[in-house]
């Protein structure tokens, strides 16, 4: 049993896909004139924001959501409608690296300054349906509260910590997670970052940790420092990420097993 969990926040504990594509694509149409994405952008600018049903079934969002484990931050959310609108064809990491390269440093980080602004606008314009759009895994809520006194509990996320907390608030698992173990995008681009300041914190050994994501490339860099990796099975990911990260040897936890592989019988 691990002395610390330390937790992702999207595609873990939160289903926030909905609420990040809607940000992303109205951000980005905002920021690529003649996008043929401009339609969708333009419903998201006034009125009420669509319930994740009808949004999960557009066929925009299938694709984008493929492609979400292989980016990090807001920024990543750019790459991948660069990619879709281009009809780049990506299948690993590599790919998706390598046409990075080719983007703009500068619109790039342009776009993430925007996503996070679009993202507060539309919080205050519509906090209902903007909230609705993020709802919890709740089969995984219902474990960290029944095994809330084996671990310390802690969140290391590429998110901004005031949505975060709202959304920690809503879910009712706040009181899980001491306020100073809740690191979010500003603790480093990379989640080894989230990693380390939770060492010096705590102390904690890194090999009596356990950090779950949903992502194998945040996994990797968090098994370079002897921290034990598992992929929530339940997120973002696919098959193509399942697969990898058995070959990297790291636990894949689904809803139904993930009590017993990250706390044990």
């Amino acid at each position: 049993m691990p002395r610390l969990l330390a937790l992702d926040f999207d595609g873990v504990i939160s289903d926030s896909a909905p609420e990040s594509f809607a940000v992303a694509l109205l951000t980005y149409t905002q920021m690529k004139d003649g996008s043929r994405f401009g339609s969708r952008g333009a419903a998201l600018e006034s009125g009420p924001l669509p319930a994740p049903l009808p949004l999960n079934e557009d066929p925009l969002y299938a694709a984008f959501i493929e492609l979400m484990p292989l980016g990090n931050r807001a920024e990543d959310f750019a790459i991948s409608l660069c990619a879709l609108e281009a009809r780049r064809q990506i299948a690993e990491q590599a790919d998706y690296d390598a046409f990075r390269s080719e983007l703009d440093e500068g619109w790039l980080q342009e776009f993430h300054r925007r996503f996070y602004q679009n993202r507060a606008a539309l919080s205050r314009r519509d906090p209902v349906g903007w909230r609705r759009m993020m709802g919890p895994y709740s089969p995984f809520l219902e474990i960290l509260h029944r095994r809330s006194g084996d671990a310390i509990l802690a969140i290391a996320t590429a998110k901004d910590a005031g949505t975060v907390d709202a959304l920690m608030r809503d879910y009712g698992i706040d009181a899980l997670f001491p306020a100073d173990l809740v690191l979010d995008k500003d603790t480093g681009v990379h989640k080894d970052a989230h990693l380390r300041r939770l060492h010096g914190t705590l102390g904690v050994a890194y090999a009596e940790m356990i950090f779950v994501d949903d992502k194998v490339n945040h996994l990797d860099r968090a098994a370079g420092l002897g921290v034990g990796c598992a992929l929530a099975a339940w997120g973002y990911n696919g098959e193509r990420e399942i697969e990898l990260a058995r070959r990297r040897g790291y636990r894949v936890c689904t809803l139904e097993n993930a009590e017993e592989q990250l706390f044990g019988s």
